[in-house]
């Protein structure tokens, strides 16, 4: 008779309490998926424990991953631009990441460590996380950065070419829903389109910032 394979998730890991220092404090000894075998530690969410406006990237990069925070890398400071453009203040938002450990891969005989999406199942075994953040903050909306965060609580027929910058609900989450592009894909694109793009980065942002009160941002 075959072994049975017993899976995992993060909710194994998940304590009662919502409180977010309890929660960081648990996510640091998650083994939901396999990605801590190889990721320096776990990267929980930051900000406001009664942020308005919560932002979901992917996941951790390189820079992330070392320094334990979130949105500190290149990525990070694009997005610090597109907030200032939407007239956004970083401090008052709650940052994380759907998955809380920075997926690699290495080219052959480099020590460089090249950013890996993370699976769908990787995405699902770790979401709770992200669930418990939602009902611990009770944000008014939610800012969702990329594909990978966009079908992680939108479904995985999500197409964000078709619905980036709309006000959206989740079926699961009882929050306004905006989803755009991560910034890490602007620093990936063509540098002569890159104003545009952050462009357009900081109106979805703004569409999100108007669903508050103006003392919110």
């Amino acid at each position: 008779m075959a072994a049975t394979t017993t899976r995992t998730s993060a909710a194994d890991f998940l304590p009662a309490s919502r409180d977010l220092e309890v929660l960081a404090e648990a996510a640091r000894s998650c083994r939901g998926c396999e990605l801590y075998r190889d990721a320096e530690q776990t990267v929980f969410g930051a900000g406001p424990d009664r942020a308005r406006m919560l932002l979901v990237g992917e996941q951790p990069g390189d820079r992330e991953d070392r320094a334990g925070a979130p949105f500190v890398g290149p990525a990070g400071r694009l997005l610090d631009e597109a907030l200032v453009a939407a007239q956004i203040d970083r401090e008052h938002v709650y940052l994380t990441n759907v998955v809380k450990h920075f997926k690699f891969t290495r080219a052959e005989g480099s020590a460089r460590r090249i950013h890996k999406t993370p699976s769908r199942t990787e995405v699902v075994s770790c979401r709770p996380w992200l669930f418990a953040e939602l009902q611990a903050i009770e944000p008014d909306v939610v800012v969702l950065l990329g594909a990978t965060a966009a079908k992680a609580l939108l479904g995985n027929d999500f197409r964000l070419t078709q619905q980036r910058g709309e006000v959206l609900r989740a079926p699961d989450v009882d929050v306004d829903i905006v989803a755009t592009i991560h910034p890490s894909a602007i620093l990936r694109g063509s540098p002569d389109q890159r104003e545009s793009a952050l462009a357009d980065l900081a109106a979805d942002l703004r569409t999100a910032a108007g669903l508050l009160s103006d003392g919110d941002r």
